[in-house]
């Protein structure tokens, strides 16, 4: 396994190209014309519990979002956006305003077009703090929306922000009907008016979310599918033996356990590829006794993070350094990788006012499973140092509930984002959308803000590695590993390509080959 201190972006994209020969390519290809028809099954890890784009929150949900609904702007595989509702985009000389022409002639579900004054009332909801959307705080400083003409939109921002194209394509920046905001967006838990490439059919939340060919999507290539069925295996041995059985034709992720078992069973295409996506240890940076800085330093001090690698992915991702930035991020510093100081550890426990050690109860979601794996490796690993951890596991849904957002001592897990100000604003910054760790610390506010308005890559670069470097010594967070992703399929789907954001799938662009299974 590499060491983070020998990889540099250039390298880690090379890994990433390398990874081709387990099923992946630069780019959609099928190995002739895509064949029309057919309805794929992919299977998920968790429940698809809500459809209301502007507030989905996890991959299953991602997932059927981008199906049913679309944004102005689409996430490519190197992280660069392409148009979406929007045909082009243009801006400013200061980058303080950005004009979006949208396609003409696009419809949502319901028939209604789809038109300058849907993509405003969105962003007027997606801004509203009590619509409590995740894109609030990751779609960029934009101040005002305002329609030019009925395809021309026109966003005012606040400072100057070059990366707007890319955050738009933001997962929970989807476009919805005007109409639908103005008589109550709840309406959206329950029913789906998109203009994705997909209508909904059914929606059992535990169970399955099926969805049609939608006859009317913008691009008339695609989709290819007639149907797609997402179908939710909570246990993962089964839903192994599902795709291997053929039962199934897709597994969007699938634990390290599961994918040795995969790659070698005979029909079967293994995917990876290397990501920004990780678990990390949530401290409540204002509750004792993780307001102490040193407690969070002495427990970051024990964490062997190439033996985590090792024992949490089996090898399939690599060590964290306590910042969300790794080589795959454009503006990653490289910083010397922690290793384990238990005498050290000891010291700054004691100095807290610590000596006899201390007393914490770490919570995981069983959901990936990594967190636990993760929990109790590092329940291990802090032991030495007179840290006395005690690991509770519970279901996802409860821990969404409970204590996600709200506890003072949990493991998280994350997507890569487009950017390094996306990860940021998404989790760290003290108006986060996701202000878990509740560190709140200004000077770090300001360097991330400061960075955000910034043309100047030399400048930019220096307030990033700033960034990093305060996340770094103070840990509101521990980052001990970044996972790569896997999944795996039947060879009868043809062109899938993990996407290493985690949570864009792009599954108009699938088809199935002659030999697939007919299902209803």
């Amino acid at each position: 396994m590499p060491q983070i201190s020998s990889i540099d972006r250039r390298r880690f994209l090379a890994t990433s190209a390398a990874l081709g020969g387990l099923g992946l390519a630069p780019f959609h290809v099928h190995a002739q014309a895509p064949r029309r028809g057919g309805t794929l099954r992919i299977s998920v890890d968790q429940a698809v519990a809500k459809l209301n784009p502007l507030q989905i929150r996890v991959n299953p949900e991602y997932m059927v979002g981008e199906l049913l609904y679309s944004a102005l702007t689409r996430l490519k595989y190197d992280m660069s956006a392409e148009p979406d509702l929007a045909a082009s985009w243009s801006n400013s000389p200061d980058l303080t305003e950005w004009t979006f022409v949208l396609r003409r002639g696009v419809t949502f579900h319901d028939g209604s077009a789809c038109t300058a004054a849907d993509v405003v009332a969105t962003f007027e909801a997606i801004l509203d703090p009590k619509v409590a959307s995740p894109a609030r705080q990751n779609v960029g400083p934009i101040a005002k929306v305002t329609a030019k003409d009925a395809a021309t939109v026109v966003f005012t921002l606040s400072a100057p922000f070059a990366d707007l194209p890319v955050t738009l394509a933001y997962t929970n920046a989807k476009i919805v009907p005007a109409a639908v905001i103005k008589s109550g967006i709840a309406r959206l838990d329950r029913e789906a008016v998109g203009t994705g490439p997909f209508k909904l059919v059914s929606f059992e939340p535990e169970r399955q979310v099926v969805l049609a060919r939608n006859a009317a999507y913008f691009d008339k290539t695609r989709p290819y599918l007639d149907r797609i069925q997402v179908v939710v295996y909570p246990d993962s041995t089964a839903e192994s033996s599902a795709l291997i059985s053929g039962d199934t034709d897709m597994i969007s992720t699938t634990p390290p356990t599961e994918f040795a078992r995969l790659s070698k069973s005979p029909g079967i295409k293994a995917l990876r590829t290397p990501s920004g996506q990780f678990c990390n240890v949530n401290f409540g940076c204002d509750t004792k006794p993780f307001s102490d800085v040193r407690v969070r330093q002495a427990m970051a001090m024990t964490i062997d993070r190439k033996a985590m690698v090792d024992f949490v992915t089996e090898g399939y991702g690599t060590p964290g350094n306590d910042t969300p930035l790794n080589p795959a991020y454009r503006y990653y510093a490289n910083l010397p990788l922690k290793t384990p100081d238990i005498a050290k550890a000891k010291a700054l426990l004691a100095e807290a006012g610590f000596p006899n050690g201390l007393d914490a109860t770490l919570i995981a979601s069983d959901r990936p499973p990594l967190r636990t794996q993760m929990a109790v490796a590092l329940r291990e690993m802090v032991k030495p140092a007179g840290f006395r951890i005690n690991v509770e596991t519970m279901p996802h849904a409860t821990y969404l509930d409970q204590v996600w957002k709200k506890g003072p001592f949990y493991v998280g897990f994350y997507n890569m984002q487009a950017t390094a100000d996306a990860i940021f604003a998404l989790l760290y910054t003290s108006n986060a959308a996701w202000n878990e760790t509740r560190w709140n610390n200004a000077a770090f506010d300001k360097v991330v803000n400061d960075a955000r308005g910034t043309v100047d890559d030399a400048k930019r670069r220096a307030l990033y590695a700033q960034a990093q470097k305060m996340m770094y010594t103070e840990v509101p967070s521990i980052i001990p590993v970044f996972f790569d992703l896997l999944a795996a399929q039947r060879d009868w789907v043809q062109g899938y390509q993990l996407h290493p954001r985690g949570a864009v799938f792009r599954l108009d662009y699938v088809s199935l080959a002659a030999n697939a299974p007919k299902r209803a």
